[in-house]
């Protein structure tokens, strides 16, 4: 289906056809799911909590300031609620490596991959996605799949953008290394 802007929809919802509002659940209720998903790890926590982020977006539709993407705003609000449900289970965050990154290039890491068939490669980098801790594995989302900026990320998660940054950054070296280990393995 082809999609109108956001804000477009966003007018006639605050206008009184709230019928539109339909169009913007169906529009971004994949990606809410996902997110929501890769926090807190249970499809049926995940369905409530994206069921609460689309009830929450549209009673605060008329504060949304349109200063950034409607998407952006949404993603924040859905970022938000799974990690306050996650908090209410008291499961804790796996902490990230802070130690020493070496930088590779790109020749270094294709060099180990290009030795495997296309659907072997997506296994494989599949298998290393889930070995991420939950938000890592947002991130990587955030940034590769859903096409977002380091400044959309930045909003969504309340990081800096440069905290962002060395995250993307380091998470890209862990799956580099998971990845040569899943390698190594077969």
């Amino acid at each position: 289906m082809k999609y109108q802007d956001d804000s477009y929809y966003i007018e006639k919802v605050l206008l009184g056809d709230v019928s539109a509002y339909a169009t913007l659940v169906a529009k971004h209720k994949s990606f809410v799911f996902i997110i929501a998903l890769k926090i807190v790890n249970n499809r049926e926590d995940a369905e409530e909590i994206a069921q609460d982020v689309f009830l929450k977006a549209y009673q605060s539709l008329k504060t949304f300031e349109m200063k950034s993407k409607f998407s952006t705003w949404l993603y924040r609000i859905a970022y938000n609620t799974a990690i306050s449900k996650k908090r209410k289970k008291k499961v804790e965050f796996v902490g990230m490596d802070d130690s020493v990154i070496t930088n590779y290039s790109t020749d270094e890491v294709t060099k180990g991959v290009d030795v495997l068939e296309e659907q072997d490669q997506i296994r494989l980098m599949e298998k290393a996605l889930q070995r991420l801790p939950e938000e890592d594995n947002l991130l990587i989302t955030l940034f590769y799949k859903a096409d977002n900026s380091i400044e959309d990320i930045s909003q969504i998660t309340g990081l800096s953008t440069s905290n962002v940054k060395v995250k993307l950054h380091r998470i890209r070296k862990r799956l580099y290394d998971d990845i040569q280990e899943l390698i190594k393995k077969n």
